[in-house]
């Protein structure tokens, strides 16, 4: 047993006083009677004359004396301290993502995480055998400090760290928490997050020694979730600025949805949201210069991060798109309907003379090998060339589809079902591409960036499939197109998550880019005549930015627009694989005092003594 207060026992110097009160003989009136027969025993107590007497057993004084020490002892606030494990090192995993944000906790998910983090380092033990290592996972994973004994530097660590806008990349801090942990026998990570996770089966069979510190004490939130910009198809002079907006709350919401351009208010439109549904809202508005989309929304709720979104919007321009094909007239009319901004030239080849002057943004092969690979955005059917590939090319019978990735642009609102293929070419995985539609056997559809050029890969031909029949065939080719035109890349460059980084290339040498943050401070990045390309990677904060680059003036935005940020639902329980579960530690009082059992143990005594001396004088 341990003490808090151990000054309290001074007050035993009362015991002996009560002791010395018993020791005292009582004095006696003087009374005349008649006669002294019947207090005889009375006048030999009054005829010594020493003012003590000789300390006699008595129960008032032992329950006086009993209280006493009671009532001294919960003063004293005694406690047993919990048992701690030494020798094993602990890692701390502070999640910093904009679901932290969140202000069900007072005042903020993640102050409440830093102060339960701040708590496990004051239990750290005193010996110095125990250490401890601090991460925060934001957009990038940052070791705050490295394993130490020393409380200060860990605290220090603590209070330093900051929540950002940018979405959860916990998986990312736990592979460096699971190294930092391997071959140490008593070694824990602790997780202090929402979790609002991503999938981490991964760790399924890593034996992964996590305890998780939830935070969070309910849902009551919408965000704005997705936010894209096309040219109107029915009136090129206007854009059409589709978002979303997602209800995660348990009641439908009515919101009021603003459209701004370059901070000026175009149209508001008023939105009534279900529970735990989203919807979907379209605007029209003029553009007549390169600008800046803003919707936001006003609500009250209980994270504002995902309350409004940017996006950079470029004046349209034509796209030159040219088909390489021996006659294919699916191919021909889907390109066509692409857009009216669309203008396709038609060729039995690509030669190098096309390379130089003919300014294609586009070029599609439909099972043709050129006789010169094009370096512009290139979507390839039934063709391939062995430098994207590491590995020879096969042949596949019938493959069934399994499976698409529909949350990538180019499979926007498209569908592979009832769709049947005769045949296929087969490839090997690559680096860098991302399958979209996949059979058993190989990828049959692959897109990425291959140094600087977008590639489409198709590995089949449309003729020999039931797909050109399917309303999604020529979804499809226009989204390629779209995410194969130069000046849609362009556009992505300028439209960017929370973290990540902003790269732009440089036409010339440049000294110095200034950049203006969202909270109008001033970021200067000093470059030299070897750069030839401006990185940037301080834009945790969502928001515009605006960079000043020699005479150039470039504007660039990041939004969260992520759906599984913005649910903020606490969760109970955090999954590793299919069979293994971390569930939320639940708060126990540790080192508990027991000041209050001994104060009404005092009173139970003292009750006892008042009923003690009633009974007896009775």
């Amino acid at each position: 047993m341990r003490f808090l207060t151990p000054i309290a026992f001074a007050f035993a110097a009362v015991l002996p006083v009560v002791v010395a009160f018993y020791l005292l003989k009582r004095k006696r009136v003087t009374r005349l009677v008649p006669s002294t027969v019947l207090w005889q025993r009375f006048l030999s107590e009054t005829q010594a004359s020493a003012p003590f007497q000789k300390l006699r057993h008595n129960w008032l004084l032992l329950f006086q004396l009993l209280m006493l020490c009671l009532i001294i002892l919960a003063m004293a606030r005694p406690y047993f301290a919990g048992t701690v494990r030494s020798g094993g090192l602990q890692v701390i995993v502070l999640d910093a993502s904009a679901s932290m944000q969140a202000t069900d906790e007072v005042p903020n998910r993640f102050e409440r995480a830093r102060a339960g983090a701040l708590r496990l380092v004051d239990a750290l033990g005193e010996s110095g055998v125990e250490q401890m290592a601090v991460l925060v996972s934001g957009a990038q994973t940052e070791v705050r400090q490295s394993r130490t004994s020393n409380k200060s530097d860990l605290r220090r660590a603590l209070e330093s760290a900051r929540v950002t806008d940018s979405t959860t990349r916990v998986v990312d801090a736990l592979r460096v928490a699971e190294s930092l942990t391997r071959n140490e026998a008593m070694a824990e990570i602790h997780l202090f997050s929402d979790g609002a996770v991503p999938d981490l089966s991964e760790f399924e069979t890593k034996d992964l020694r996590m305890v998780f510190h939830k935070v969070g004490q309910r849902v009551d939130n919408l965000g704005v979730v997705s936010l894209d910009i096309k040219a109107n198809p029915e009136d090129p002079s206007q854009r059409a600025i589709f978002t979303s907006v997602a209800n995660f709350s348990e009641r439908p919401r009515d919101i009021r949805l603003d459209l701004l351009f370059e901070d000026t208010l175009v149209e508001t439109k008023l939105v009534t949201v279900g529970a735990t549904n989203t919807s979907p809202i379209v605007f029209l508005a003029g553009q007549d210069r390169d600008g800046v989309f803003r919707v936001r929304m006003n609500i009250d709720d209980d994270l504002a991060v995902d309350n409004e979104a940017s996006r950079v919007s470029l004046m349209p321009q034509p796209v030159r798109v040219l088909l390489v094909s021996g006659g294919n007239r699916f191919l021909e009319r889907a390109l066509a309907a692409a857009g009216s901004h669309v203008e396709v030239e038609i060729a039995g080849d690509y030669t190098s003379d096309m390379t130089v002057g003919h300014g294609h943004d586009v070029v599609v092969l439909d099972e043709i090998n050129p006789t010169v690979w094009p370096e512009t955005g290139l979507l390839a059917f039934a063709v391939g060339n062995t430098n994207w590939f590491d590995g020879d090319l096969g042949m596949m019978e019938a493959p069934p589809i399994v499976d698409w990735r529909s949350t990538h642009p180019l499979l926007r609102f498209v569908s592979f079902d009832n769709v049947q293929i005769a045949q296929s070419l087969a490839v090997p995985r690559s680096s860098w591409a991302v399958p979209l539609v996949e059979s058993p056997q190989s990828a049959l559809i692959l897109a990425g960036e291959l140094g600087r050029q977008r590639i489409v890969w198709v590995g089949f031909n449309p003729l020999e499939s039931t797909w050109p029949l399917r309303i999604s065939f020529p979804i499809f080719i226009a989204n390629s197109v779209d995410w194969l035109n130069p000046a849609s890349a362009r556009e992505e460059l300028f439209s960017l998550r929370p973290g990540e980084t902003f790269r732009y290339p440089l036409t010339k040498p440049e000294a110095e880019a200034r950049i203006t943050l969202p909270d109008q401070s001033v970021e200067r990045v000093s470059l030299g005549d070897d750069v030839s390309e401006l990185v940037f990677g301080r834009t945790h904060r969502q928001g515009v930015y605006r960079v000043e680059l020699g005479t150039n003036r470039l504007v660039f935005a990041a939004s969260l627009l992520d759906a599984g940020e913005s649910n903020i639902r606490p969760r109970e329980s955090i999954s590793l694989g299919r069979f293994t579960e971390v569930e939320a530690s639940r708060e126990k009082r540790a080192s508990l005092e027991y000041w209050r059992w001994f104060v009404l143990g005092g009173l139970a005594v003292l009750s006892f003594e008042w009923w003690w001396f009633h009974r007896r004088t009775a």
